[in-house]
Protein backbone atom coordinates (compact mmCIF):
# COMPACT_ATOMS: atom_id res chain seq x y z
CA UNK A 1 0.00 0.00 0.00
CA UNK A 2 2.53 2.79 0.44
CA UNK A 3 4.21 1.64 -2.60
CA UNK A 4 1.34 2.63 -4.26
CA UNK A 5 0.52 5.75 -2.48
CA UNK A 6 4.13 6.94 -2.94
CA UNK A 7 3.33 6.33 -6.77
CA UNK A 8 0.17 8.19 -6.85
CA UNK A 9 1.84 10.93 -5.00
CA UNK A 10 4.67 11.59 -7.01
CA UNK A 11 2.61 11.36 -10.66
CA UNK A 12 0.15 13.93 -9.10
CA UNK A 13 3.13 15.92 -7.84
CA UNK A 14 4.97 16.33 -11.32
CA UNK A 15 2.25 16.35 -13.22
CA UNK A 16 0.60 19.32 -11.60
CA UNK A 17 3.38 20.56 -10.45
CA UNK A 18 3.60 23.85 -12.34
CA UNK A 19 0.13 24.60 -11.96
CA UNK A 20 0.11 24.21 -8.37
CA UNK A 21 3.06 26.71 -7.85
CA UNK A 22 0.97 29.22 -9.95
CA UNK A 23 -2.24 28.57 -7.90
CA UNK A 24 -0.45 28.99 -4.24
CA UNK A 25 1.00 32.33 -5.12
CA UNK A 26 -2.44 33.19 -6.07
CA UNK A 27 -4.24 31.97 -3.24
CA UNK A 28 -1.94 33.04 -1.00
CA UNK A 29 -2.83 36.99 -2.49
CA UNK A 30 -6.43 35.75 -1.66
CA UNK A 31 -6.28 34.75 1.59
CA UNK A 32 -3.93 37.72 2.90
CA UNK A 33 -6.52 40.07 0.95
CA UNK A 34 -9.96 39.03 1.77
CA UNK A 35 -8.82 37.14 5.45
CA UNK A 36 -10.35 33.76 4.54
CA UNK A 37 -9.15 30.51 5.52
CA UNK A 38 -6.09 28.86 4.38
CA UNK A 39 -6.74 25.38 1.80
CA UNK A 40 -4.30 22.66 0.94
CA UNK A 41 -3.56 23.30 -3.15
CA UNK A 42 -0.69 20.66 -2.98
CA UNK A 43 -2.52 16.76 -4.41
CA UNK A 44 -3.63 14.84 -1.19
CA UNK A 45 -4.86 11.25 -1.30
CA UNK A 46 -7.31 9.78 0.69
CA UNK A 47 -7.33 6.01 1.37
CA UNK A 48 -10.91 4.26 2.17
CA UNK A 49 -10.68 0.73 3.06
CA UNK A 50 -13.56 -1.91 0.96
CA UNK A 51 -14.67 -5.16 1.30
CA UNK A 52 -12.60 -6.09 -1.62
CA UNK A 53 -9.69 -3.77 -1.94
CA UNK A 54 -8.17 -0.35 -0.81
CA UNK A 55 -9.22 2.57 -2.82
CA UNK A 56 -7.41 5.83 -3.62
CA UNK A 57 -8.93 9.34 -3.96
CA UNK A 58 -6.80 11.39 -5.15
CA UNK A 59 -7.62 15.62 -4.98
CA UNK A 60 -6.21 17.73 -6.87
CA UNK A 61 -7.06 21.26 -8.65
CA UNK A 62 -6.38 22.01 -11.89
CA UNK A 63 -7.47 24.63 -15.05
CA UNK A 64 -10.96 24.16 -15.49
CA UNK A 65 -10.62 23.94 -19.39
CA UNK A 66 -8.00 21.04 -18.98
CA UNK A 67 -9.98 18.12 -16.13
CA UNK A 68 -10.28 15.76 -18.63
CA UNK A 69 -6.78 15.62 -20.09
CA UNK A 70 -5.19 16.13 -17.12
CA UNK A 71 -7.67 13.31 -15.74
CA UNK A 72 -6.70 11.13 -18.69
CA UNK A 73 -2.99 12.18 -18.04
CA UNK A 74 -2.86 10.96 -14.05
CA UNK A 75 -4.67 7.86 -15.17
CA UNK A 76 -2.18 7.12 -18.00
CA UNK A 77 0.73 7.74 -15.83
CA UNK A 78 -0.14 6.03 -12.82
CA UNK A 79 -0.78 2.71 -14.87
CA UNK A 80 2.50 2.97 -16.35
CA UNK A 81 4.00 3.13 -13.23
CA UNK A 82 1.92 0.18 -11.59
CA UNK A 83 3.08 -1.85 -14.35
CA UNK A 84 6.55 -1.13 -13.31
CA UNK A 85 6.03 -2.77 -10.33
CA UNK A 86 5.93 -5.93 -11.83
CA UNK A 87 3.26 -6.89 -10.17
CA UNK A 88 3.95 -5.66 -6.37
CA UNK A 89 1.30 -3.44 -6.91
CA UNK A 90 -2.04 -4.25 -9.23
CA UNK A 91 -4.77 -2.55 -9.94
CA UNK A 92 -8.57 -4.31 -9.05
CA UNK A 93 -11.85 -4.33 -10.42
CA UNK A 94 -15.51 -5.62 -9.22
CA UNK A 95 -15.91 -9.30 -10.32
CA UNK A 96 -19.61 -10.36 -10.69
CA UNK A 97 -20.40 -14.27 -10.74
CA UNK A 98 -23.64 -14.25 -12.81
CA UNK A 99 -25.83 -17.73 -11.87
CA UNK A 100 -28.20 -19.14 -13.76
CA UNK A 101 -31.49 -19.89 -12.06
CA UNK A 102 -32.71 -23.03 -12.05
CA UNK A 103 -35.77 -23.90 -14.07
CA UNK A 104 -38.46 -24.95 -12.02
CA UNK A 105 -40.84 -27.71 -13.52
CA UNK A 106 -44.81 -28.15 -12.25
CA UNK A 107 -46.59 -30.67 -12.95
CA UNK A 108 -50.13 -30.06 -12.60
CA UNK A 109 -53.03 -32.51 -12.32
CA UNK A 110 -56.26 -31.51 -13.80
CA UNK A 111 -58.89 -31.40 -11.28
CA UNK A 112 -57.19 -29.48 -9.13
Amino acid sequence: MELAKSIVIKIASDTLSEYTANSKSRWNEIVNKYYIEDAIVDPTLAITLTDNWIQFNLRYIVDYKKRRFTKHLLNDRIREEVEKTNGKVALASTTLELIKIPEIKVNMKEGF
